[in-house]
């Protein structure tokens, strides 16, 4: 039996990071992977997703070049397959860089299933499942299957996209993510069922891409968690972009053709319509992987297919901790990064905040890109807060004119009383680079004042995030 300080099962952005942190604390550190170093978000989520959703803006911005005063000879089409090829080689590029900075802080890698068999043990199979980045298969001199052991095990298994019963994925007809990543052609129409962020995503890459898309969302809102006016915005820039969304609307059957799927789909008020595309992408969200671990023979409380935790990741099992997708939402990267971090500096007996889950921003990356963090409007008048609501729009700011890019909306929420940000959210170009802004400020309990008194550089996009706190405050400069 080989013996470790710390054990973490699964290599995705928690797990691997987690990892690397425990190492330079001077912990024995093994990892688990089954499948591919750095988890679903290097291999086939945030990372390869943005590789695509690059290709198409370039694609969006050779066709409209005229705009910028430009003349592009011939015809602009993309190239499915090579289009694809980019986006693999970008995850494969950073696969290995997760297997070097395991070499490099000398991290043990243990390929295989891991089970928990006792608290501090876990006996590791031969993988069912081979490497799903063939040009990077399993790294030398890793270790396999037999019995490990540590004081510390770190359950970082992440998450599988969400089925509904009768609208199963087949690989084919209907997609997950898996699939809608890297398709052999462009299907010339396409129906995307849910408008979270991976529905959403999906959706703008392949219109651009000159798809026929339509949405359809069981929500009055596309991308429900976000405010309710910055998600009015981006659903008016994708309709005139020429995607079809259905609101307030089901998805009641499916029925498959030999080429294509025809949903049946009803609204609010009764109303039916029906369907028909190349290809349809299941995007109703995830649920955590914590089948076949051993979790229910030991004892470890779960709810609704998450492991429950408390504020430093500790299961009700002593010395089994979860983080990231696996232990619940918001099911996000960099979550899971900063639980893998604070868990491993709680075990060191390091002084860690517990995680405020309001300060932790969400990005979307649509065109236009919609970011966020804190409450929205709606969320702090429901908490009781009196507020103050500041607004600066993109057609106001002229790094935006200049960019071409003035449809966008900066949104601040003040506490009327202290001053206090309570949430930002935006609609525009870049602002998923800007929101960090927001982020740290709200991280330094920055109140209006600070944000007023402190200078932007311009011309800058960043200048809006200024201009909106003012115009909360009645104050507004330019506009």
């Amino acid at each position: 039996m080989s013996q470790y300080d710390i054990i973490i099962i699964g290599s995705g952005p928690g797990g691997y990071v987690s990892a690397i942190r425990a190492a330079q604390l001077g912990f024995k550190t093994a990892i688990v992977e089954r499948e591919h170093l750095g988890g679903i978000c290097l291999n086939w989520g945030c990372i390869p997703t943005k590789a695509l959703l690059r290709s198409a803006e370039i694609l969006h911005y050779a066709q409209h070049a005229k705009n910028y005063g430009l003349k592009l000879e011939g015809s602009i089409t993309p190239d499915a397959t090579e289009v694809v090829k980019r986006s693999r080689g970008v995850s494969a590029r950073l696969n290995g860089g997760v297997a070097y900075l395991m070499k490099k802080n000398k991290i043990d890698v243990i390929w295989g299933e891991a089970k928990l068999t006792k608290p501090g043990e876990i006996v590791v199979a031969d993988t069912k499942k081979a490497p799903m980045l063939p040009q990077n298969p399993v790294p030398k001199g890793v270790l396999g299957a037999g019995t490990y052991s540590a004081k510390h095990i770190i359950v970082a298994t992440g998450a599988r996209p969400r089925v509904l019963p009768g609208i199963e994925p087949d690989g084919k007809l209907i997609w997950t993510y898996f699939e809608a990543m890297v398709p052999p052609a462009i299907p010339k129409s396409l129906i995307v069922m849910g408008s979270g962020a991976i529905g959403i995503e999906f959706a703008s890459f392949y219109k651009t891409m000159g798809a026929d898309v339509t949405v359809v969302e069981v929500m009055p809102n596309i991308m429900p968690v976000e405010d309710v006016e910055i998600s009015g915005i981006a659903r008016k820039a994708l309709e005139k972009q020429g995607m079809k969304i259905l609101t307030s609307t089901k998805v009641s059957k499916v029925e498959k053709g030999a080429n294509s799927v025809t949903a049946h789909v009803e609204d609010d008020k009764g109303n039916k319509q029906v369907i028909t595309a190349e290809r349809m992408i299941s995007a109703v969200g995830v649920v955590g992987n914590i089948e076949n671990l051993g979790l229910e023979a030991l004892g470890v409380k779960t709810d609704r297919g998450c492991v429950v935790i408390d504020d430093y990741c500790r299961t009700n099992v002593p010395g089994l901790y979860a983080i990231g997708d696996v232990a619940g939402p918001p099911m996000l990267a960099h979550k899971a990064e900063h639980e893998g971090v604070m868990c491993v500096e709680h075990i060191k007996g390091l002084h860690v905040h517990p995680m405020d889950k309001l300060k932790i921003p969400g990005c979307t990356y649509l065109h236009p890109q919609v970011a966020s963090v804190g409450l929205t409007e709606a969320k702090a008048k429901e908490k009781g807060y009196d507020i103050r609501v500041g607004r600066f729009s993109f057609g106001a700011n002229g790094k935006a004119i200049a960019l071409g890019e003035d449809n966008g909306l900066v949104k601040t929420i003040f506490d009327k009383k202290t001053g206090q940000l309570l949430g930002a959210h935006m609609v525009g170009a870049e602002v998923t680079e800007l929101i960090q802004g927001f982020v740290v400020a709200m991280g330094l309990e920055t109140t209006e004042e600070d944000l007023m008194h402190t200078i932007f550089p311009h011309p800058t996009l960043s200048e809006m995030m200024k201009e909106s706190v003012l115009d909360a405050y009645g104050r507004a400069l330019n506009a």
